[in-house]
């Protein structure tokens, strides 16, 4: 075999997984000139990305996945100077249909990647985020998974107690009361808080650290009285429940501790006293930001920051029906959240953010709407807070102040 040609450009699409991923490099022209299975290795990335760069002067690459299992790809990618762009599944799954043959295959996927990269220059670059970045990012991944387990097992606890105790499900929100959830640890059923008595319920909270001991035990009491039936599967029901209830104040340890490491590491962020000074952020929020927006000197100005939280509505005219706008279907979920959920908390309080929802709501528009409305605004305050360096003050600055 002949020595290779080199090409002064070349595209290169990479199918990402776990295991392995896929490189194919295509011409100007489209047509493929390198195909690698590559493991996800770095020795064998390294010889990848040398096999690459020996064919072109000039590589533009791009991946389909930008997360834990493109890391060491990414970071082997910046250190020999190439920056990647990311290129979404979906919009590889509508190219694959401008190609030739039905078969989904990685080597199929990483030419349409090049395809997709070579024909567009409107994705996204993908930058290695800094190590402080890239802690947030685990530790609010690593928070997510908490959460989501947390729900699961509040349902099933909620679920075992009705099915042999009714009156105590109703009887408290076990969702934020750590009180409820010490009290199934060591009481399921009517019988035994029965047995119990209300004095000596509360002084056994109480040794506990439960706050408003009474309160609780009270309750627990009253609901206890209401039924003296005993239901099939009690017993066992009732040590189910007490072993969930001891699972999620466990959790709930873990939940919290993970939310200090955030809150330590992302206040070590240039950002972050500006980011917490906006009413209805605070440091866990505010690390999702930062992680969701990576380097903000990517977006030209605010304008481009909401349209990447999917905040800019897009028009799809047909016909002579104009005027038509939706909310873009490419933009970052994670983003949009921090903006939603960040508004939502802001209007429960006085203050330019709830007269602004207040305006919007009179205006005519609905709950979500208006939310969405204030969203919107309020990327145009942090993007100017952050330009200019300073901190949120429901008094807007004159022109001097405004540095």
């Amino acid at each position: 075999m002949g020595e290779a040609v080199r090409h002064k450009k070349l595209w290169v699409g990479i199918d990402v997984g776990k295991g392995h991923h896929w490189a194919a490099a295509v011409d100007d022209a489209g047509t493929s000139v390198w195909s690698k299975k590559v493991e996800n290795d770095e020795t064998a990335i390294l010889d990848a990305i040398a096999e690459a760069m020996a064919l072109a002067d000039e590589l533009h690459w791009g991946i389909d996945i930008a997360g834990t299992s493109s890391a060491l790809l990414l970071a082997l990618l910046a250190a020999h100077g190439q920056k990647p762009v990311y290129v979404p599944g979906r919009t590889v799954n509508r190219m694959s249909g401008a190609y030739r043959g039905e078969a989904k295959t990685d080597a199929r996927d990483a030419y349409v990647i090049a395809e997709t990269v070579r024909h567009r220059r409107d994705f996204a670059a993908v930058d290695v985020p800094a190590q402080l970045v890239a802690d947030l990012a685990l530790l609010t991944a690593h928070r997510t998974d908490l959460v989501a387990d947390r729900v699961r097992l509040l349902n099933r606890l909620r679920d075992t107690l009705t099915g042999i105790f009714p009156a105590l499900e109703r009887a408290f929100d076990y969702s934020n009361r750590r009180g409820a959830l010490i009290l199934l640890t060591g009481f399921q059923t009517p019988a035994g808080l029965r047995g119990k008595g209300l004095t000596r319920l509360t002084t056994w909270l109480a040794k506990r650290g439960v706050r408003q001991p009474e309160q609780i035990a009270a309750r627990a009491i009253e609901a206890a009285k209401s039924q003296h039936t005993q239901l099939p599967g009690e017993s066992v029901a009732a040590q189910i429940v007490a072993d969930l209830a001891e699972q999620l104040l466990a959790l709930d340890e873990r939940i919290d501790r993970t939310d200090r490491q955030i809150t330590t590491a992302f206040r070590e962020h240039p950002h972050a006293q500006i980011l917490e000074s906006m009413p209805g952020i605070g440091p866990i929020l505010g690390a999702e930001f930062v992680v969701a927006v990576g380097d903000l000197s990517a977006y030209r100005d605010s304008g481009h920051l909401a349209s990447a939280a999917g905040l800019v509505p897009v028009p799809r005219d047909s016909g002579r029906r104009t005027g038509n706008m939706h909310r873009p279907k490419r933009y970052s979920r994670r983003l949009r959240r921090v903006f939603y959920l960040s508004a939502q908390t802001a209007v429960m309080r006085d203050g330019p953010n709830r007269d602004y929802y207040v305006k919007k709501r009179s205006e005519g528009a609905k709950h979500t709407q208006a939310l969405i409305s204030l969203a919107r605004r309020r990327v145009d305050v942090l993007w100017a807070l952050i330009r200019d360096g300073r901190t949120f003050t429901a008094v807007p600055p004159t022109a001097g102040q405004a540095a």
